[in-house]
């Protein structure tokens, strides 16, 4: 039997405020298969940024627990590849260099991070621009070398939090193409955050839908669009469909 990659067990957290305890996320459960493509989403202050920063063991739940391949870790930071929204890149450092960074703190050599990271330069769109600094990046191509760096962490699960949310709708939907390729190509597991209706329904398997704080799962969404997506879909029956039916679980339609 397959075990789940991540799981969450009626997973609570709360946080102190100026007028007393904020509850963030209350009784969260569900679990992220190998190899699934998950994503959740929710209004802004559901929770998802907390969740994901539970996840990747950055910060810890109140009440429940958190699975990492079955297993309840006495430390979870570094266990999973973890984007956050902002590409969080080094200014001084060149993008072959700013890749390398979760290596070199794994203990790998210069020179062997450097191999493995140039081996995956045209895969991810930046061979030719190892030796840029950031300044010098599109959006787009700093997001792609921001993912790299956690692609290279070598870890089976990545933590993706709406990492195009803040590029211009053409750039954000290359980079959907491009990442769905990447993970069809190399699988990894991924748990994803977005806003963006139709960016959940086009990446995912499925999509968890937060309610309004205290976050909880209030719905499922299984997308069963067959694979490999194409952006043709997005004007298909099934897909408005499927995209109407997270509206309405979401209150917005």
């Amino acid at each position: 039997m397959n075990i789940p990659r991540i799981e969450l067990r009626a997973v609570g957290k709360s946080f102190a405020g100026s007028s007393g305890s904020i509850t963030a996320l209350e009784d969260v459960s569900f679990g992220v298969m190998p190899d699934e493509f998950v994503t959740v989403i929710g209004p802004s202050g559901s929770g998802k940024s907390t969740l994901l920063n539970m996840c990747a063991g950055l910060v810890e739940p109140d009440l429940g627990e958190i699975l990492i391949d079955g297993q309840a870790l006495p430390r979870r930071a570094g266990a999973l590849g973890y984007m956050p929204q902002r590409d969080l890149l080094f200014p001084w450092r060149s993008v072959l260099d700013n890749a390398v960074l979760s290596l070199e703190i794994q203990g790998v050599s210069k020179a062997e991070a450097r191999e493995r990271a140039r081996g995956m330069l045209v895969v991810f769109g930046l061979d030719g621009f190892e030796k840029e600094y950031p300044e010098a990046l599109s959006g787009g191509m700093r997001q792609r070398a921001a993912l790299l760096r956690t692609w290279l962490t070598g870890r089976q699960t990545l933590l993706l939090d709406e990492p195009f949310g803040a590029l211009d709708a053409i750039t954000r939907r290359n980079l959907q193409d491009w990442l769905l390729r990447v993970w069809s190509e190399h699988r990894r597991t991924i748990l994803f955050i977005t806003h963006d209706v139709e960016e959940a329904v086009y990446l995912s398997d499925r999509v968890l839908v937060m309610s309004a704080r205290p976050g909880r799962v209030k719905g499922e969404i299984p997308v069963t669009l067959p694979r490999p997506r194409r952006r043709a879909m997005v004007a298909d029956s099934e897909f408005v469909k499927l995209e109407a039916e997270l509206l309405a679980e979401m209150g917005e339609g």
